[in-house]
């Protein structure tokens, strides 16, 4: 795996703070931070709002942050805090790192390939526990699925790890699940336990002799011309 230097980001020092003072970073297209970690006070600062936004796309992105005293500071995004309506960044978290030191990470999870006809594959977590280099993170973890039958469970211990990947979970942890796909009388049983649950009863049909006409009052020829 190639070495990864980071990302180059301008780090401005943040001397604000509150909600107001973050009102106006954002306003002003910033994103505020901050950095900790090494025993370090916690550093904050605001990044640029458009490569931020780009880079914290994938997840435990390296980051060379360049600082306004002209030094830098490696760093691996930890936390990213986004409004949920306005679908915004309002908050971002940097661990410092060194280049050669391991760190345990959470990477995502993705499935390959195609399992067996009539089955549905299901990932366990969508994340799993690694250690690795600081500048050899792996963007993900993928789990071939071709031609498995209902039944198979892959294992942490199963995965193809990228080299310099450790596995920071039990071997035996399972991550992704494959099973029969349920039929249409399995849809049916589960929906009428739901609605047993939920206290839904369902109108008994009405018989046939019920939805006739009835007889005319007097029987048949009891009306008179």
């Amino acid at each position: 795996m190639a070495q990864n230097t980071g990302t180059q980001l301008n780090a401005a020092t943040r001397t604000e703070f509150g909600k107001g003072a973050a009102r106006r970073v954002r306003r002003a297209h910033q994103i505020p931070a901050v950095v900790y970690g090494h025993g370090q006070d916690p550093l904050h600062v605001t990044l640029p709002g458009h490569e931020t936004m780009l880079l914290v796309k994938n997840p435990n992105a390296l980051v060379d942050l360049q600082l306004a005293d002209g030094g830098s500071q490696l760093a691996v995004v930890k936390a990213v805090q986004v409004d949920p309506v306005r679908r915004e960044i309002e908050h971002v978290d940097l661990v410092v790192v060194r280049r050669g030191e391991r760190i345990e990470v959470q990477v995502p999870v993705r499935t390959t390939g195609e399992a067996a006809p009539q089955t549905v594959v299901s990932v366990e977590s969508g994340t799993l526990a690694v250690t690795a280099e600081a500048t050899d993170l792996p963007e993900a973890v993928e789990v071939d699925v071709e031609g498995l039958t209902a039944g198979t469970i892959v294992t942490a211990g199963q995965l193809s790890l990228p080299q310099g990947v450790e596995l920071a979970v039990d071997a035996e942890t399972a991550v992704v699940n494959v099973s029969a796909a349920p039929t249409a009388e399995d849809l049916e049983a589960e929906l009428a336990e739901a609605e047993a649950e939920a206290g839904i009863e369902k109108d008994a049909p009405e018989s046939e002799s019920a939805e006739g006409d009835a007889a005319p009052e007097g029987g048949e020829g009891s009306s008179q011309e």
